[in-house]
């Protein structure tokens, strides 16, 4: 019997992918500081790893793999802290750091690209999964969409994921053009500021996920 694909699940993933990758949060803000600092390839560098995230966490779900999500739900306060640690380190980092803006690599005449930038990808990766909340998230949103739009079978959960990680790159792509259509506007001083600012934003979501867990008493 050949297989006939639901007409639904690519433009619902699409918009699943545009929804998960939108909201302001940690990555949001790395990614513009990254288009600002470096360019549209900067920018689409970090969010590829959180579109790597995403789409692992998509895929985990779509294959029923309620381990991971029972891991994450036992081991929530480690794996919560170490995200929150990473965020107020980088944070700092990102506030303490000289401001440059990218304009091209060291090599004269060339202008710089994705893999200029490659190292950016593991970390918006990291931050991507060890945010508990956007991971259980993510499985009760594909859970719950894919019974609407009836997802039956492998072929149409790869279909969705695929279409997931499509409409968060989309994102990315749009954020990452927008921002560097306008940052040659942006002065030094305005730079350090904004480095500044998202420094401390990275810090404070850092310190909101330690937080939660100690006032949800999971030290006790």
């Amino acid at each position: 019997m050949d297989y006939i694909p639901n007409p639904l699940i690519i433009p619902v993933g699409l918009i699943i992918g545009v929804l998960v990758a939108a909201p302001v949060g940690p990555v949001n803000i790395l990614c513009i500081q990254r288009a600002i600092e470096r360019g549209f390839w900067g920018g689409v560098a970090a969010g590829l790893g959180a579109v790597l995230g995403d789409g692992l966490i998509a895929l985990s779900a779509s294959l029923g793999v309620g381990a991971i999500s029972g891991a994450i739900r036992n081991h929530r306060t480690i794996i919560q802290i170490a995200g929150g640690l990473a965020l107020i380190a980088f944070g700092i980092k990102l506030f303490i750091t000289k401001p440059r803006l990218v304009v091209a690599t060291d090599e004269p005449g060339r202008a710089a690209s994705l893999k200029d930038f490659i190292w950016d990808i593991p970390q918006t990766f990291f931050f991507t999964i060890t945010n508990p909340g956007a991971v259980l998230g993510l499985f009760a949103i594909f859970g719950g969409v894919s019974t609407f739009v009836e997802v039956d079978g492998y072929i149409d959960s790869l279909v969705m994921v695929a279409a997931i990680m499509c409409g968060s790159l989309g994102w990315w792509i749009f954020l990452s053009n927008m921002i560097g259509r306008v940052r040659h506007r942006i002065t030094e001083a305005r730079f350090k500021i904004i480095n500044q600012a998202s420094g401390m934003l990275l810090a404070a979501f850092g310190i909101v996920l330690i937080a939660e867990m100690v006032l949800k008493g999971r030290f006790a």
